[in-house]
C-alpha cells in the first residue's frame, strides 16, 4: 500500500513537471527578430578602384537570401550580360556576384540591391545596399535627383526606371528604343523620388520609363515614358531637382494582317487611333456588282469589312492606305457561314437622365427608318425623340427627355434597320427605367486660378471617369444626378482644345497635357448637394 502511494506521488509530480515544462514552452517564444543582417566584409572591398575581379562576395553575420531580386536589382551602367547572383532560393552567409561581361575602362559601376537582401528567418531587409567599384583610378561621385509622377493617374506606380543617356555626338532621340542608358536607377519607395549616383560630369538626356519588359529600352506598345525637355548638365550643383511626368503614348498607326472570320466578313486589325484615315481597296479582279462596307469594331482595334456577292476564289488581295502609309495583304477565302443580323441596345435596364440609348448592329447598317421607332412611358404616353446613324461606329443613337422613377418602352418595328445583305429586323422591344431623384446627389465645382478650356471629371478611386463636363469660361460647373459614392475631381487642361486628354510623345518632344486632382475624396450622398472649391496651382 505504501509502495503504491509512493509510486502515485512520483508519477503525479513527474506529470505536473512535464505539463509545467510544456506550458513554459508555449508561453515563451522569445522576442521577434527585427534586426537586419550585418555585413562583415566584402571581397573585393566596396568602393574599390582599378577593379578587375570576376567575382564579388559579401559576407553577413547570419544566413541571408534574396527576395524579388529581378524586380529590385539595378546595375548602373547596365551590363550586357547580367551577373549571376546567388543565393536565390536557398540561404547562405554570403552573397556572390559573378561578372561575365567585359567591363568598360575608367568607369564607375554601382550594383543596387534595393531591399532584396533579407535574413533567412524573419526576412528583415538590408536596406538599399549598393556595391560600388571603378575600373579606373577613382570613383565618380556626382549625382542627379528628382521625382516621377504619373501624368494622368492620381497615384504613380513603383519601380519606375530612370535613365541617363550621354548627349555626345552619337546621341539621337531614337537611342531610347535601341541602346542601354549610360546610367540607370529606379524609384523604389512610395514617394517615387530617385537619385542616380556615381556619375561623371557631362551633358545628358534624362528619361523615365515604366519598363514592363525589363530590357532597359522603351517599347511604345507596352511601356510608359516621361522626360525632361532639355539636356541636363551633371556637375557639382547639388540643388537641381528634376520632375518627370510619366505617360502612355498614343500608339503609332500600324496595319495588321487581315483575316476571314465568317462568310464575306474580313477583320482588318490595326494599332493606333488614326483609323478614321484608313481606306481599304480590293486589288483582285471583282464582278461589276461588287460592293463593300466596313465599320469600327466596338471592342477591338479592328475594322469589320463586309463584301458581296460571294466570290468563288481562293484568295483576295487588298491595299490598305492611311495617309502616306500603304500596305498590301492577301486574305485566304473559305466557304464560311455568313453572320445573322443582331441588334444590341446599350444601356439595358437602368438609364441615366442625360444618357442616350445606343443601338448597335453586327453587320453594316445601310438603311434606317426612324419613323418605325416608338417610345412610350409608364403612362403609355408617346415620348418625343431624336435619332442619328453613326456609320463609323455602326450605331443608332436615340436621345429623349426622361423624368424620374419612370419606365420607357422602346419598340423597333419590322424593317427599322436593314443591313448590308438586305436583311431587316423583326419587332424588337427594350425596357428602360430611371431612378428617383432623391436617390441621387448634385455637385457644383468652383474652379479658381484656371486657364480655359478645361475638362472637369468625377473619377472613382481607380481612375474610371464617371461624369464629365467641358468648361470654356470661368463659371460654376454643375453636375446633376450623381450616383452616391466617393469621387475625386480631376481637371485636364485642354491646351489644344480638342475635347480630350492628350498624352505626350518622346520623338516629338511634347509633354502630356496637365492634369490636377482634388487633394481629398469628395463624398456624394443621396439627396444632397455639395459645393467643391478647387484652387489650381
Amino acid at each position: 500500500m505504501q509502495n503504491r502511494l509512493l509510486n502515485f506521488c512520483f508519477y503525479s509530480v513527474l506529470a505536473l513537471t512535464c505539463i509545467n515544462c510544456a506550458n513554459r514552452g508555449n508561453v515563451s517564444g522569445g522576442e521577434k527578430d527585427i534586426t537586419p543582417p550585418v555585413i562583415l566584409k566584402t571581397i573585393p572591398e566596396n568602393y574599390s578602384t582599378n577593379f578587375n575581379s570576376k567575382e564579388i562576395r559579401i559576407y553577413f553575420d547570419e544566413y541571408v537570401k534574396t527576395k524579388d531580386l529581378t524586380k529590385q536589382l539595378v546595375i548602373s551602367p547596365p551590363m550586357k550580360e547580367t551577373p549571376d547572383i546567388t543565393p536565390l532560393g536557398t540561404a547562405s552567409k554570403y552573397v556572390t556576384i559573378k561578372i561575365s561581361d567585359t567591363l568598360q575602362p575608367n568607369t564607375t559601376y554601382a550594383i543596387n540591391f534595393g531591399n532584396s537582401i533579407v535574413d533567412n528567418n524573419e526576412e528583415n531587409p538590408y536596406p538599399y545596399y549598393r556595391y560600388v567599384f571603378s575600373t579606373g583610378s577613382h570613383i565618380d561621385s556626382l549625382s542627379v535627383k528628382g521625382s516621377v509622377m504619373d501624368a494622368i493617374k492620381r497615384q504613380t506606380d513603383p519601380f519606375i526606371s530612370v535613365h541617363l543617356y550621354e548627349a555626345d555626338s552619337a546621341y539621337t532621340d531614337s537611342i531610347v528604343y535601341k541602346e542601354n542608358p549610360k546610367y540607370i536607377t529606379n524609384t523604389l519607395d512610395s514617394t517615387t523620388n530617385f537619385k542616380i549616383e556615381n556619375l561623371k560630369a557631362g551633358l545628358y538626356k534624362l528619361v523615365a520609363i515604366k519598363d514592363n519588359n525589363s530590357n532597359n529600352k522603351f517599347e511604345q506598345s507596352s511601356d510608359e515614358i516621361g522626360f525632361y525637355e532639355d539636356f541636363i548638365t551633371v556637375s557639382n550643383d547639388t540643388t537641381a531637382f528634376y520632375k518627370l511626368k510619366l505617360f502612355k503614348e498614343t500608339l503609332d498607326y500600324k496595319a495588321e494582317s487581315p483575316r476571314l472570320i465568317s462568310g464575306e466578313k474580313i477583320a482588318f486589325g490595326f494599332q493606333g487611333e488614326d483609323y478614321k484615315s484608313m481606306a481599304i481597296d480590293l486589288l483582285s479582279d471583282a464582278p461589276s456588282d461588287y460592293e463593300y462596307s466596313y465599320f469600327k469594331d466596338e471592342k477591338t482595334d479592328t475594322l469589320n469589312y463586309y463584301y458581296k456577292p460571294k466570290l468563288e476564289v481562293d484568295s483576295l488581295i487588298f491595299k490598305v492606305t492611311n495617309k502616306t502609309i500603304i500596305d498590301t495583304f492577301t486574305v485566304r477565302i473559305k466557304d464560311n457561314k455568313r453572320d445573322s443580323l443582331l441588334l444590341k441596345a446599350n444601356p439595358s435596364g437602368n438609364i441615366d437622365f442625360f444618357e442616350p440609348l445606343k443601338i448597335s448592329a453586327n453587320i453594316p447598317i445601310t438603311k434606317f427608318d426612324k419613323t418605325k421607332i416608338k417610345i412610350l412611358d409608364k403612362d403609355s404616353t408617346n415620348v418625343a425623340f431624336t435619332s442619328k446613324l453613326d456609320t463609323i461606329q455602326n450605331t443608332i443613337e436615340v436621345v429623349f427627355d426622361k423624368t424620374e422613377d419612370n419606365v420607357y418602352k422602346v419598340q423597333l418595328l419590322p424593317n427599322t434597320v436593314t443591313d448590308f445583305f438586305s436583311t431587316a429586323n423583326d419587332t424588337l422591344n427594350y425596357s428602360l427605367r430611371t431612378v428617383k431623384e432623391a436617390g441621387l446627389g448634385n455637385a457644383r465645382v468652383n474652379i479658381k486660378n484656371a486657364q480655359y478650356p478645361l475638362i472637369v471629371q468625377f473619377v472613382n478611386k481607380t481612375g474610371d471617369v464617371k461624369y464629365e463636363e467641358y468648361a470654356t469660361k470661368a463659371a460654376p460647373i454643375d453636375f446633376f444626378y450623381l450616383k452616391p459614392g466617393e469621387y475625386y475631381v480631376r481637371v485636364i487642361f485642354d491646351s489644344n482644345k480638342n475635347g480630350k486628354y492628350d498624352p505626350g510623345n518622346f520623338l516629338k518632344q511634347t509633354q502630356a497635357e496637365r492634369v490636377s486632382y482634388t487633394e481629398k475624396v469628395e463624398e456624394i450622398r443621396s439627396g444632397w448637394e455639395v459645393i467643391i472649391d478647387f484652387t489650381l496651382d
